[in-house]
């Protein structure tokens, strides 16, 4: 119903007077929060609902137009509106309609700040609910798509799910997947009426729990299981059963869906029918299948699986949880990463599930876990949700639609709670990140807490302990902790020789002592850690190393320096100095850091050393290795490029330069930019002088010792093939150590970009 043209001037004079706005338009940017929901759309499209007073509501159709849309998907972080639908196109919704008659400018930043009747002011039913459809491509502020962004008409009342374990033998399994559905409904626990159940609906209960797919389940067996304990007086089961409190009634997915809130669920019977939510029926009973990560090891795979499935063609990479990364693909035998536009909760499920994890909980835009380098192979990735690898879903090559690194698309993934997070803790540190890692172990057949041996421990057991915790990267693995108070009674050292690859869930999966073996078992010996929540990622260029290779013989008399800090083979400590030369494959290397912190050296200005021959500080001893390795990986010759001054010797456009070697200045590279040492500066090489012709693979490893920590250190190596006559070297098929699969690198006769350096 509309105002009286009278009305509606006592109003607005009324306003004036009092100095303030219409209270239609009072809402201020940010106070109103919307979403689309619907059966079957897309994260752009769907029935439009606002938060108003805690509760979700529904908009009307009457005045709504494309100015209207368009505010409404600026505001859910879309770049603007293709259109808007009519009559509950997305299906009528549920609760109050918040909003009628909505006129806006266009240039609102908030639905709330456009003229309307007022909240809750209608004469509409939710047969005219309005929908919009919004231009897939999100805004540059706009970070991230998370489940609850999506959830359907229950909206946050349906929180979460889990299986109640019937069957002794799924008690004992570690994950749970197995047992009876029970669904979180506005704080309370609820079981599922199994009347209409759908193997679509196990699949999206088994997403959020973070497995890949469902199995059958021997449905009869159950239903006797269930049928005895209602006969049994001793279970309350019987009582229970006949509440409608006990009961969510009716689920309906249709399998795509990330959250069991996005499909139509009914919670009880329709009002005015006081029946029972599940008459005749039982709870529904779900079986997941884990992903190979997270199976016992003695189990094995049902099939024997083939060798393209067990190649893996997607990864998440500087993740600092399981399941979590920028995501990459493989296409052409190289490594790129998939541009953020179109990218949405459906098509990173799709990944999710093919890497082995559930569905996915959060979608994450604008490279917020770093950069790539190198290709961008996919973007606009529409996916239907039932498509079994990434690969199979309709997409555009990213590199000529406008993508670049800074969009480069992340997730996190739902994964399997292990219990591994309740094994270990942190004692004794000024934060909640830091402190003395105690771990629970078994001990003559009894659950104990103790501490962990600082024998052997470094920045990959750190980075395990870290991930454990859920508290993100290792920033630094300490070996003295006596100046940090552990636990009472928990001062015992009941883990020792811990060595962990760094790609373990927990510590107890890592290596370790059988009979615990320490030499000083308390105070000083206990392992500690500091974790962070962002950490640097070194990669080095490898196709400038490519491009800058070359020989030189170079006079002794002009490598004194280099001779006087370890640049030289042994051989050259015989020579006759100065007479003779020594031969030097030189390169430049550019080293990015592409990750989310700055990376600094391990120690501070008193620790670093001052060398005279170069007249500056080297901040960090060992920071690269150059090698000349034999085709079965024997190293033939060294470059011995140990000490390094880290400086940012350039930026991208936009990015301040914050460190520099010269005056004495602060140390490091800044997140984004890249520390390059060209091929004539002194050490910039590897002695050749002692090799003779053939096949060798040239490697350069960027942080070999893992001294500072990083998100990813799997790219950390960069290898060449390397040809040598004796008097010209041909460098080829530069890579770093994740950018090709195994048995992937270029032959000398495909590469394209051969140079033929001459002495």
């Amino acid at each position: 119903m509309m105002w009286s043209p009278p009305a509606t001037l006592s109003l607005l004079l009324l306003c004036l007077l009092l100095g303030q706005a219409p209270l239609s338009r009072s809402q201020s940017p940010g106070t109103t929060k919307l979403r689309l929901v619907g059966p079957g759309s897309r994260p752009e499209e769907g029935r439009l609902e606002v938060l108003y007073q805690g509760q979700w509501g529904t908009v009307c159709d009457d005045d709504f137009a494309l100015q209207e849309a368009t505010v409404a998907c600026r505001q859910l972080g879309f770049e603007g509106a293709l259109t808007w639908a009519h009559s509950a196109k997305y299906g009528p919704g549920e609760g109050p309609i918040w909003l009628d008659n909505v006129r806006c400018v266009g240039t609102e930043s908030s639905l709330g700040q456009c003229g309307s009747n007022g909240w809750g002011v209608s004469d509409c039913s939710h047969s005219e609910d309005v929908g919009v459809v919004c231009q897939p491509q999100r805004q540059r502020g706009y970070l991230s798509e998370r489940v609850s962004n999506a959830l359907g008409p229950q909206g946050r009342r349906l929180e979460e799910v889990r299986l109640k374990p019937i069957l002794a033998s799924a008690k004992r399994r570690s994950p749970v997947t197995e047992g009876a559905v029970e669904v979180k409904y506005e704080g309370h626990w609820r079981q599922v009426c199994d009347q209409g159940w759908t193997r679509n609906n196990s699949k999206v209960v088994c997403g959020m729990l973070g497995f890949p797919s469902e199995a059958p389940v021997n449905n009869h067996y159950y239903r006797k299981v269930w049928d005895s304990k209602m006969r049994d007086p001793r279970f309350r089961l019987k009582s229970l059963a006949q509440k409608n409190s006990f009961w969510i009634h009716r689920v309906n997915c249709l399998g795509t869906e990330p959250h069991i809130a996005s499909c139509q669920v009914q919670v009880a019977p329709a009002r005015g029918k006081p029946r029972p939510a599940c008459l005749g029926g039982m709870h529904a009973v779900v079986s997941c299948v884990a992903g190979p990560r997270f199976r016992p090891l003695k189990a094995k795979p049902g099939r024997k699986e083939s060798r393209a499935e067990q190649e893996p063609r997607v990864r998440l990479r500087s993740g600092a949880q399981v399941g979590e990364g920028r995501v990459e693909v493989l296409k052409n035998r190289q490594w790129g990463t998939v541009c953020d536009h179109g990218w949405n909760l459906i098509s990173a499920s799709v990944l999710c599930r093919q890497l082995g994890f559930g569905s996915a909980r959060e979608v994450l835009f604008g490279a917020q876990m770093g950069q790539g380098l190198g290709l961008i192979h996919m973007s606009e990735v529409r996916c239907k949700g039932s498509e079994r690898t990434l690969s199979e879903c309709p997409s555009l090559d990213g590199s000529p639609n406008g993508c670049q690194h800074e969009n480069d698309a992340a997730v996190r993934c739902n994964v399997p709670n292990m219990g591994f997070q309740n094994q270990v803790r942190l004692a004794g540190g000024r934060n909640p990140e830091e402190g003395v890692v105690e771990v629970q172990v078994e001990v003559n057949g009894v659950r104990r807490w103790g501490t962990v041996c600082s024998d052997h421990w470094g920045l990959t057991e750190a980075m395990v302990t870290c991930r454990q915790l859920g508290l993100g990267f290792a920033s630094h693995a300490i070996k003295d902790t006596w100046y940090w108070q552990g636990t009472a009674g928990a001062e015992e050292v009941v883990m020792s020789g811990v060595r962990c690859s760094g790609t373990e869930l927990a510590l107890q999966q890592c290596q370790r002592h059988g009979p615990v073996h320490c030499p000083h078992s308390t105070g000083r010996g206990s392992a500690g850690v500091s974790c962070t929540d962002s950490a640097p990622d070194l990669v080095m260029n490898a196709q400038l190393v490519q491009e800058t290779a070359y020989l030189e013989d170079r006079p002794l008399s002009q490598l004194y320096c280099a001779h006087e800090e370890n640049c030289l083979s042994k051989s050259a400590d015989h020579m006759d100095w100065p007479y003779g030369h020594r031969r030097l494959l030189r390169f430049s290397s550019q080293i990015f850091n592409l990750g989310r912190a700055d990376f600094r050296p391990k120690t501070g200005r008193h620790s670093w050393i001052w060398h005279q021959c170069h007249m500056h500080y080297h901040s960090i001893e060992v920071f690269t290795h150059y090698d000349l390795l034999t085709l079965n990986g024997s190293k033939v010759a060294e470059g011995h490029k140990a000490s390094f001054c880290l400086e940012d010797t350039n930026c991208p456009a936009g990015l301040q330069r914050r460190y520099a070697c010269a005056n004495f200045g602060e140390q490091g590279v800044t997140v984004g930019c890249w520390d390059t040492y060209r091929h004539d500066i002194d050490c910039q090489w590897v002695d050749i002088t002692d090799v003779g012709p053939g096949d060798y693979i040239f490697q350069v490893v960027v942080n070999p010792k893992y001294e500072v920590a990083e998100s990813d250190f799997s790219n950390n190596m960069m290898q060449c093939r390397c040809k040598y006559n004796g008097h010209q070297v041909w460098l080829h098929n530069c890579h770093t150590g994740d950018s090709y699969r195994a048995n992937a690198e270029l032959s000398l006769e495909q590469e394209q970009r051969l140079r033929n350096n001459l002495i």
